[in-house]
């Protein structure tokens, strides 16, 4: 039987564990990557390991998404994050230098290698046939310290591409429509592997778009083969050394098939407040737009800026709206002017915004009250953009620029002329703005810089046999870890300071939660379906945990979350009957006897002392995952394993 694309990633990273579905695994990783939102936890957690120099073949700290700096605490976690990069032996990219996952496509990623990063779109990378994805700060800190990364072997899911692109429908509509045909949770335990006729006429870029929203739909990577077209983007990049190729065996077997025939596609327009709520931009002709915003490790390419570029010229964008443009990276916006298309992109009216996340994190430009916004992201969560209340709709670069020019969401088939867009020869190279590792003798003198916002991490207790306490917050379906600790501009400069940000910590949800939490001591947490989607955010966890949270319950997680969770020493269950969770009210106060042994045996009963009932609860773990947990957390069990 032959192998998928991933599996053999897989099979030639493999430390420990079988290729079995369902069956825990561990991964060498070759690379890793952080930024500044989660890196300046990961790197204090790194830390404590006391290990000279990081052992992956390279690690990158990028600086891109806390780059607003309106008081002292980004500057000094930047100034943090770069001395530890020097100290340990990581490269560094400046603030400005671009979006990690833009620059690392760009200028560190290798086909057949395998990465994790502190942020959940890393599979990103899976544009040019790496094994890439998202992972809490622990994992990637004990990666970076040469520590294997545990996943549960994926099932392996294809996607058929036959056809090719009408003009002005694009590789952000492939993706939404995928969205739309398995939603947010079709992805969940799966590698999504790309391939057919299809697949070679998109470019990288565009692979990089259809991996970058894989993330949506809860899959644990996706992936394209390594073929020509990468090659031909290395070696624009003067990395042609790094190709090699990869494709799927012809007898390799997969656990769903999944066809699109690109030929068929038209625009497509997710709606609030969730990237699978998708309609064809067809449907919605004549809604009014207050603002656009082009850009995000989505769609932040020299190739879409250039078709934004080639829209917008000579024209102006309606007075009603205001447009942003955010490139993806140093050479993307140095591109765009030598070749005179940010001359034409700035005649038009846009506002130009530096090489960084901004408004996909509500880092600024957040929409005006009740404000409808167009954004070529990958998210439009309910609150994200800044706004309370800011309706947010997911578009591709093509139908935001058509968009903003009529001040109504307009198809861009209407469009009288195509835009044809080339890929360069050769992109215009510049690291200036990224600084290698030192050499072990000089970095062995760099002073580690903290300023007075760094806190140290909270402590998890080790599991106890039983536990008794309140539950302190029932919540619903889908909730995000935006829902769970909130980004934007006024909360993410604290994410070093887990006792300030846990102010914040459910506000979307109830503003009271961290103050009953507190009062609470020890307490509980219920939700509903795919609880934790979304950033692979390691705060969602962290400071819960500081709040007291020990135990969280619900009818299912998303990957990333559920691991950040154990990582924490909190105790992920889901309940064994989904219609148990409407019997279950905030305020009760809940037990959990014989932890130890339903640890082994996956079963645990969950006793209602306030209701007089029981319910059945399930908790599926690992033999590391239940030391994890008894050590009350990551950092914890590794020590005791020294």
């Amino acid at each position: 039987m032959g192998l998928t694309i991933a599996e053999k990633i897989i099979k030639a990273h493999l430390v420990s564990g079988e290729m079995k579905t369902g069956e825990e695994i561990a991964l060498r990783i070759d690379q890793t990557l952080t930024q500044d939102a989660t890196g300046t936890m990961a790197y204090l957690e790194f830390e404590t390991m006391k290990i000279p120099r990081v052992k992956t073949e390279l690690s990158v700290a990028y600086i891109d998404h806390n780059t607003l700096q309106s008081g002292f605490m980004n500057a000094d976690d930047h100034r943090f994050i770069r001395s530890m990069a020097a100290r340990y032996g990581l490269y560094f990219s400046r603030p400005g230098n671009g979006i990690c996952h833009q620059v690392h496509l760009e200028r560190f990623g290798r086909p057949g290698k395998t990465l994790i990063g502190s942020d959940s779109h890393t599979p990103t990378g899976g544009g040019i046939g790496m094994l890439t994805m998202g992972a809490g700060g622990q994992d990637v800190a004990v990666a970076m310290g040469g520590g294997a990364y545990h996943i549960t072997m994926p099932k392996m899911y294809r996607v058929e591409l036959t056809g090719r692109l009408r003009p002005f429908v694009t590789a952000k509509d492939v993706s939404l429509e995928l969205l739309r045909r398995i939603s947010v949770k079709g992805g969940v335990g799966a590698i999504i592997e790309w391939g057919g006729e299809g697949v070679k006429t998109l470019s990288v870029p565009e692979r990089a778009t259809i991996t970058n929203m894989g993330t949506e739909t809860g899959a644990t990577t996706s992936i394209f083969p390594s073929d020509e077209v990468t090659r031909e983007f290395l070696k624009a990049e003067g990395r042609e050394e790094a190709w090699t190729e990869l494709r799927s065996d012809d007898d390799a077997v997969y656990d769903k098939i999944i066809e699109i025939d690109l030929s068929e596609l038209e625009p497509m327009i997710a709606c609030p407040h969730s990237p699978d709520n998708v309609k064809k931009v067809s449907e919605l002709k004549d809604m009014k737009v207050d603002q656009v915003c082009i850009g995000s490790c989505t769609n932040s390419s020299l190739y879409d800026m250039l078709k934004v570029a080639g829209i917008l010229k000579g024209k102006v964008v309606n007075p009603d709206v205001s447009l942003s443009v955010s490139p993806g990276s140093k050479q993307v916006l140095t591109m765009l002017a030598d070749c005179g298309a940010l001359s034409d992109i700035l005649a038009a009216g846009a506002r130009v915004l530096e090489c960084a996340c901004g408004p996909c994190i509500g880092m600024g430009f957040s929409p005006n009250s009740g404000g409808v916004s167009l954004r070529t992201f990958n998210r439009n969560f309910e609150g994200r953009s800044g706004t309370a209340d800011g309706q947010v709709y997911l578009v591709s670069p093509e139908t935001a620029a058509a968009s903003a020019l009529t001040g109504y969401i307009t198809n861009p088939m209407t469009l009288s002329d195509e835009i044809k867009v080339q890929m360069p020869e050769t992109f215009k190279i510049d690291d200036s703005a990224i600084e290698p590792p030192l050499p072990p003798e000089k970095a062995a003198e760099v002073e580690i810089q903290r300023g007075p916002n760094i806190k140290p991490f909270p402590d998890g207790d080790p599991l106890t046999d039983e536990f008794k306490a309140e539950l302190v917050l029932k919540v619903g379906d889908n909730i995000t870890t935006d829902h769970i600790m909130p980004a934007g501009a006024k909360i993410l400069p604290y994410r070093s300071n887990i006792p300030h940000l846990s102010q914040y910590c459910f506000g979307v949800c109830d503003e009271t939660f961290p103050d009953r939490a507190k009062a609470a001591g020890r307490s509980m947490v219920l939700g509903g379906s795919n609880y934790g989607q979304g950033s692979s955010r390691e705060h969602a966890a962290l400071v819960p945990l500081y709040l007291g949270v020990r135990v969280v319950i619900a009818k299912s997680f998303a990957r990333i979350h559920a691991a950040n969770l154990i990582n924490a020493g909190i105790l992920p269950l889901t309940l064994a009957e989904a219609g148990d969770y409407d019997l279950i009210e905030q305020g009760d106060t809940l037990k959990i006897t014989g932890i130890f042994e339903s640890l082994d045996s996956g079963a645990f009963r969950l006793n209602d002392i306030t209701k007089g009932k029981t319910f059945d609860l399930r908790g599926e773990f690992t033999e590391r995952q239940k030391a994890i947990l008894k050590a009350g957390g990551l950092l914890k069990y590794v020590a005791s394993e020294e």
